[in-house]
């Protein structure tokens, strides 16, 4: 079943179906990982009644964390932003299907901390959005 999930990961690293950059757009933040150098912007268009309408994500690092970047953008178009704002650490390892050690799990996490933090409005993203 590990197999299943990790060819997943690669089609979404290899063709990321949401990588890009929505203008103009309601929501956007970018940050880095500074243990490995990935980057991930996020930008969001969200309607009148607070739902996520379109998402796109930019960047560039590894396959989780770019791939976890395009399934997370999947899983939230539609929602609305309360929705999106008790997402977790579970949500996006559910996405992926596979087990990760702490150096993966922060590229992993990358694109959860970035979206926390644009629909939070933050000036700067923390690992307390994630735990």
């Amino acid at each position: 079943m590990e197999d299943l999930y990790r060819e997943i990961i690669i089609d979404h690293y290899k063709n990321p179906q949401y990588r890009g950059h929505l203008d103009p757009n309601n929501i956007q933040f970018e940050d880095d990982n500074p243990l490995c150098g990935d980057h991930i912007e996020i930008t969001l268009r969200v309607n009148g009644s607070s739902k996520v309408t379109d998402g796109r994500f930019d960047g560039k690092g590894c396959a989780i964390s770019q791939a976890s970047a395009d399934l997370l953008i999947e899983s939230i178009i539609g929602k609305s932003l309360d929705e999106v704002k008790i997402l977790t650490k579970q949500d996006i390892l559910d996405l992926l299907g596979i087990e990760l050690g702490p150096v993966r799990l922060k590229c992993a996490l990358l694109s959860l901390k970035v979206l926390k933090a644009g629909v939070y409005g933050l000036g700067e993203a923390n690992d307390e959005l994630v735990e």
